[in-house]
C-alpha cells in the first residue's frame, strides 16, 4: 500500500486523523510512519496534547497491521484491545510515529489464528519522535476480526 492511499484512507475512515492532520510518510510491511503538526493538536502550554500523541500513535500501529492485512488480501475489522502509552518529553512541533511489530515471528502465529478461528490478536509498538529525539512509546494489543469477504480497499 502506498502512503497516498494509506492517508487517504485513514481520512476517510477515521475522521479524526484528518482533523489532527494526519499524514502519512511510509507505509510497508515493516514500519508505518505517521506525521502530525503542532497546531490543530496544540494544548495550553503550546505542546502537543497528551491525547493526540497517543491517538498518532495507536493509529501508526494500526495502520501497519492495516497495510499487511491488506498486502496478505485480508478481509478484516481492527480493533485495540488495550495499550501502555508513555511520555518522555513535550512535543512543541511536528512529530512522527513509527510502528513496527517487536516480535516479527508473532505474525505468523496472528495469520494462522486470523485464518482459523476468524479473530487474532498481536502487539504493535511505536515510538514518538521529535527533532531525531525520542519523546513517546507505545504498546498496545490489537485484535482482527476476519470478513468472509476479500479486501477491495
Amino acid at each position: 500500500m502506498n502512503p497516498q492511499a494509506l492517508e487517504q484512507y485513514l481520512h476517510e475512515n477515521i475522521p479524526l486523523s484528518q482533523a489532527m492532520q494526519v499524514s502519512v510518510i511510509e507505509a510497508e510491511e515493516e514500519r508505518v510512519i505517521l506525521s502530525a503538526p503542532l497546531a490543530p493538536n496544540i494544548n495550553h502550554t503550546e505542546s502537543v496534547f497528551g491525547g493526540s500523541a497517543s491517538a498518532v500513535a495507536i493509529l501508526a500501529a494500526w495502520s501497519i497491521i492495516h497495510v499487511r492485512l491488506k498486502s496478505a488480501g485480508m478481509a478484516s475489522s481492527i480493533v485495540i484491545q488495550r495499550n501502555i502509552m508513555s511520555y518522555e518529553r513535550p512535543i512543541y512541533g511536528t512529530f512522527t510515529a513509527r510502528s513496527f511489530i517487536a516480535q516479527p515471528e508473532a505474525w505468523e502465529v496472528f495469520m494462522r489464528t486470523l485464518l482459523r478461528r476468524g479473530r487474532a490478536r498481536i502487539a504493535v509498538s511505536s515510538v514518538l519522535e521529535y527533532e531525531d529525539q525520542l519523546v513517546g512509546n507505545f504498546e498496545g494489543n490489537f485484535v482482527a476480526i476476519g470478513k468472509t469477504s476479500t479486501c477491495n480497499n
